[in-house]
């Protein structure tokens, strides 16, 4: 059976409350908390079946937030709302809209933790 190779996320935070407030205004997300070997989580909703992958926002002395790292993308209908959300709940636009072709459109923000957050519209 072929699978994608990605099926999971982590993005660091310093501040649970305040991410979880930040992605809940920005995307409408809810999230089930955790602890998972010391370090606090915040999973993003999962529907089996769906496509794509979930993954969590974590908490703890390994998670360290930077605009350096990895980027992850998060599929929108309409980026142009989530970027407003996004700058209302105190986050900043990094690279604006732009067109990618025939793929659709992109964007990237920093989160409340100072995380760079790309956004694909098709």
């Amino acid at each position: 059976m072929s699978m994608n190779p990605v099926v999971y996320f982590e993005i660091p935070v310093t501040d649970m409350n305040r991410a979880i407030a930040f992605y809940s205004a920005v995307f409408g997300f809810t999230f089930e908390k955790d602890i998972i070997d010391h370090n606090e989580m915040a999973f993003f909703p999962f529907e089996d079946g769906a496509r794509g992958i979930t993954g969590a926002l974590a908490m703890g002395e390994i998670y360290v937030p930077t605009v350096h790292g990895i980027l992850i993308y998060f599929g929108t209908d309409d980026i142009d709302a989530i970027l407003h959300k996004a700058v209302e709940a105190g986050g900043e636009i990094l690279y604006p809209k732009t067109s990618n072709g025939d793929l659709g459109h992109v964007a990237e923000f920093k989160d409340s933790e100072g995380n760079r957050i790309a956004l694909h519209q098709k």
